[in-house]
């Protein structure tokens, strides 16, 4: 008996110390929890501490306070206004204009200053007609900020031989690509540059199909080096991510360019040319004697009139580029020019500055196969799209300019805005 009321008080006397620690562990979280939060009010009312907000602002007179914020919401302002004007004619506005700013800051081209000048190397023939855009480049790379006479410094090198000279002079294509290699072959020797990259950082620069035949049977410029040509196909070994699309431009344009003239525009569509290729063929045989689509089979005889051919793009809406003997066309430039939308009618174009410029937003591009809808195609598009992409076609004029001295966002600077997107190259 004496030996179970031991036991009774030993238990008794256990859940009392238990109830007691239970108490005193409530009470000491307690505790915690009342001075964590008065530790805290004090802390973030110090003058000193990092809490406090305030104390992370430099102390500013309150209208320079006031002047900060108006300058930083008037560049705000600004941006965002620059980004909903050119954010229907670029793919990605904000990266454009970095980039752009960057490669204006930084950019180098070395051009190698072999070879005379009174051949085929350095000069263009001239920088009029068909090849007009190979001879602007020749000159404005001297005229522009770009080149360093420091091969070291040079993000590129440019192999400086003009096979629209070549031509001119008679020579046949033949001996044309065998002075090509021979050139390229000279400079591989002499400077220790092309072997670094295995002339992956080095760059030619042709228009139309002069440059494609003279440079074919050359494997080693065409597959290593950049090209920056007019005929950028995909079925001539044309390589988007390494080579350049080099708009073909017919200047001086003899008319002012066009824009903001929709109510003059009261033809569906116009295109004349010659039947130099099988869409051409097609195109003028479905819809030469259509009421709505101006179709001529031929160019426009001047005998009509002067510069008929070229007002008849002022009075149309759709001008339709099909490719002649070669993807590209220079209706184009010239549609773009005129203010009419282009219709591009053509397979496997890379077209000129395509991964920047947006072209479905002023641009109507289709197949070849569309050919027989054309003017279903055309008559579909909506008057609200059409003045929109005539509003945007206006915005790009620019962009398919050549000038001397060479000017921002002009036809040179989108080249080698194309060329800076290219010069990262693994150096040996």
């Amino acid at each position: 008996m004496l030996a179970g009321k031991a036991t009774a008080a030993a238990t008794t006397s256990f859940c009392s110390l238990q109830a007691s620690l239970l108490t005193l562990a409530i009470l000491t979280l307690l505790s915690f929890t009342y001075f964590s939060l008065n530790s805290s009010s004090l802390l973030r009312s110090h003058p000193l501490s990092p809490l406090n907000h305030h104390h992370l602002l430099p102390a500013t007179n309150p209208k320079d306070h006031d002047n900060t914020t108006t300058t930083t919401a008037a560049a705000t302002s600004t941006v965002d206004d620059d980004d909903q004007q050119l954010s229907d004619i670029y793919h990605s506005p904000k990266v454009f204009g970095l980039n752009f700013a960057d490669m204006e800051a930084n950019f180098k081209v070395y051009i190698y200053p072999d070879g005379d000048p009174n051949t085929f190397y350095q000069t263009p023939r001239k920088l009029t007609g068909k090849y007009a855009s190979e001879g602007y480049f020749f000159q404005n790379i001297r005229e522009s900020r770009f080149r360093t006479l420091d091969p070291d410094q040079a993000h590129l090198f440019f192999i400086p031989i003009s096979c629209h000279k070549m031509r001119g002079k008679g020579t046949s294509y033949e001996n044309m690509t065998i002075i090509v290699q021979n050139y390229v072959e000279s400079l591989i020797s002499k400077y220790p540059y092309w072997n670094r990259t295995l002339g992956a950082d080095h760059f030619f620069v042709t228009c139309h199909d002069v440059g494609v035949r003279a440079t074919e049977g050359f494997p080693l410029l065409v597959k290593n080096s950049i090209r920056v040509v007019c005929s950028p196909s995909y079925d001539v070994g044309f390589i988007p991510h390494k080579d350049v699309a080099l708009p073909q431009v017919l200047q001086p344009f003899a008319l002012p360019a066009g824009g903001n003239d929709l109510e003059n525009r009261t033809k569906l569509g116009f295109w004349a040319g010659h039947r130099n290729s099988k869409i051409r063929v097609i195109l003028a045989r479905v819809w030469e004697n259509d009421t709505e689509l101006d179709i001529s089979n031929n160019r426009i005889n001047r005998a009509i009139g002067p510069l008929v051919y070229q007002k008849r793009f002022y009075s149309t809406k759709f001008c339709i580029c099909p490719g002649g003997s070669q993807v590209n066309s220079a209706r184009i430039a010239d549609s773009i020019h005129y203010g009419c939308v282009p219709v591009i009618l053509s397979n496997y174009y890379d077209l000129p500055f395509n991964d920047i410029l947006d072209w479905h937003k002023f641009a109507v591009v289709l197949k070849e196969h569309d050919v027989y809808q054309l003017k279903q195609i055309l008559k579909d598009i909506a008057d609200a799209e059409f003045v929109a992409l005539h509003k945007n076609l206006v915005k790009v004029q620019k962009h398919f300019q050549w000038n001397s001295p060479p000017i921002r966002y002009d036809a040179f600077h989108m080249v080698m805005y194309e060329l800076w997107l290219r010069r990262h190259v693994i150096k040996y």
